[in-house]
């Protein structure tokens, strides 16, 4: 038997570390979504064959297949509300349809009617299907066939069919709570790891070495990439963390702006600039455009950690003053970049202003508030 010291047990205290960590920390949550997951439906199927099979209840295979039509898709919290709800409700109501027709087929005893009714449903549900009741009518029409077949099911299989819609839903939805993925962790540490990649870039332009076209390509194709999948977490982040969408759509404009802002800078003069025309335009600038890439990396921190004990997202001075709207100093073919420079910290700073307004909403798990107005 190993000794509490031993290699052995040391391993064992690791690995149990790592995973309890995996499990609480959001960011390891946000880093293993998918095994994450994937083991939540895994563990729910399991669950769904023994309530099932395992006690051998006729048609007990249904209960996994609505439980996967469930949950199988749906990964974060705030969509796994609102679309395992329609899911159930569609499940069910189709259910319903199911036993009437299949009441019906028993009374009248008529194939062809009961084909024409159901093809109706089925024209009904498709009506529904294009629009924002989308899975409710997909799922009625679909559990509509499970329950009835083609009208030729025996009242007691529609019932035990029904049982086991209803199975796989309660499932479904318990295991959708567990261990959520919360899509507001995704949208800040996706905001964040831009934020860090901006400025990178914006250090480039001031004090580094020109970007090849190929690595600027490259660089910005990423960021708007993960921009664009900021935005379709926006409904969930919403559903969340009780912030209206128009003000996450305006965090997502400002973001765009920086971003295209960041863009013009670096495929102009600015890039090709010598280190003396960059060292005027500097000191030109002011102390606001030089403080861009502590505003972008204190931000993405404040985003990353969303604790009082990480450094907070720091105001930003007033913009400068120019004369007559030139920069004195500066040859004319860096006035253009100087401009960009005052916008961009502008858009920067009100970025910053807009995050921290919403900095209360951040840790839904009620984890300590970030203060990060310091």
């Amino acid at each position: 038997m190993a000794s509490a010291d031993s290699p052995t047990a040391i391993r064992r205290r690791s690995a149990i570390s790592r995973a309890l960590r995996a499990i609480t920390s959001p960011y390891y949550r946000y880093r293993h979504a998918k095994v994450l997951h994937s083991l939540r439906v895994g563990l729910a199927m399991i669950v769904s064959i023994l309530a099932t099979t395992g006690i051998d209840i006729p048609h007990g295979v249904w209960a996994s297949v609505t439980l996967l039509v469930v949950i199988g898709g749906l990964q974060h919290h705030g969509n796994i509300r609102k679309k395992a709800a329609e899911r159930a409700a569609g499940t069910l109501l189709g259910a319903s349809i199911g036993l009437l027709l299949i009441v019906q087929q028993n009374l009248l005893g008529s194939l062809p009617l009961t084909y024409l009714l159901m093809s109706v449903f089925a024209a009904i549900c498709a009506w529904f299907a294009i629009g924002s009741s989308g899975y409710i009518g997909l799922l009625t029409a679909i559990t509509m066939c499970i329950v009835a077949g083609h009208g030729d099911n025996q009242i007691d299989v529609g019932l035990w069919r029904t049982l086991n819609v209803l199975i796989g839903i309660v499932i479904a939805l318990a295991f959708s709570f567990a261990l959520p993925l919360y899509a507001t962790y995704s949208w800040r540490y996706g905001i964040a790891t831009n934020l860090r990649e901006c400025a990178r870039i914006y250090t480039r332009l001031l004090e580094g070495a020109p970007i090849g076209e190929e690595e600027q390509v490259k660089r910005f194709l990423q960021i708007n990439r993960r921009l664009v999948q900021l935005r379709s977490l926006m409904p969930s982040v919403a559903k969340e963390v009780d912030v209206p969408q128009a003000r996450l759509e305006e965090i997502q404009r400002l973001h765009r702006s920086v971003l295209s802002s960041l863009e013009l800078l670096a495929t102009g003069p600015l890039m090709h600039a010598d280190v003396v025309a960059r060292a005027a335009y500097a000191g030109q600038s002011g102390a606001e455009v030089r403080a861009v890439r502590t505003i972008l990396l204190a931000t993405a921190r404040g985003l990353r950690f969303g604790r009082a004990t990480r450094p907070g997202i720091p105001a930003a001075p007033p913009l400068a003053q120019t004369h007559g709207g030139a920069a004195l100093g500066l040859p004319p073919d860096l006035q253009g970049p100087y401009w960009l420079g005052q916008r961009l910290a502008e858009q920067v700073d009100r970025l910053r202003a807009l995050l921290l307004e919403t900095e209360p909403n951040w840790n839904i798990e009620r984890q300590p508030r970030a203060l990060l107005n310091a």
